[in-house]
Formats: C-alpha cells, structure tokens, sequence
C-alpha cells in the first residue's frame, strides 16, 4: 500500500528553523513533536505493512495526529508572529 508520510518538516517546510527552536527551548512543544512523530510512525507502519487492525482505531489515532498537529501548527504561528515582533 502507498502511504503518505507526514513528518512535520515535510508538512511545514517554512516552519522548519521554527521547529528545531522550539524542540530545544519549549517543553511541552517537544513533548507534542515527539507524541506526533510516534503516533505517525506507527499509523504509517500499520498502513505499510497492512496490519489487521481495526478501521475504528486507526481512524481514531488519525484523528489525534490532526489534532496534535493543530496544536504543534497554533504554537508555530504564535511562535512565528512573536519572531516578528522582536
């Protein structure tokens, strides 16, 4: 099965300096960085290796990558206009 990968310096290539910033200096942002990057690489791996596994839990491990993803992409502009600030 082709799957799509969604690492977040593909999904936001002009966020990427913003990215390694807040992985060095925000706690709660790398902890948000790392919960993604783990729930996408096993959705991908299951999606990959077409594992048996419930339509309803991998649709519902989706739904918390959007929503971390949300998050991480809120704290990106915040991050970004406060850049613009200084």
């Amino acid at each position: 099965m082709q799957v799509d990968h969604h690492d977040l310096q593909n999904e936001f290539p002009e966020m990427r300096d913003a990215i390694e910033v807040l992985k060095g200096c925000n706690a709660h942002f790398a902890r948000l960085f790392a919960t993604y990057h783990r729930l996408t690489g096993k959705v991908e791996d299951l999606e990959e290796h077409d594992m048996p596994v419930a339509d309803f839990t991998l649709e519902d491990m989706k739904k918390q990558r959007v929503r971390l993803k949300d998050e991480i992409y809120q704290i990106l502009l915040a991050f970004r206009a406060g850049q613009q600030h200084k």
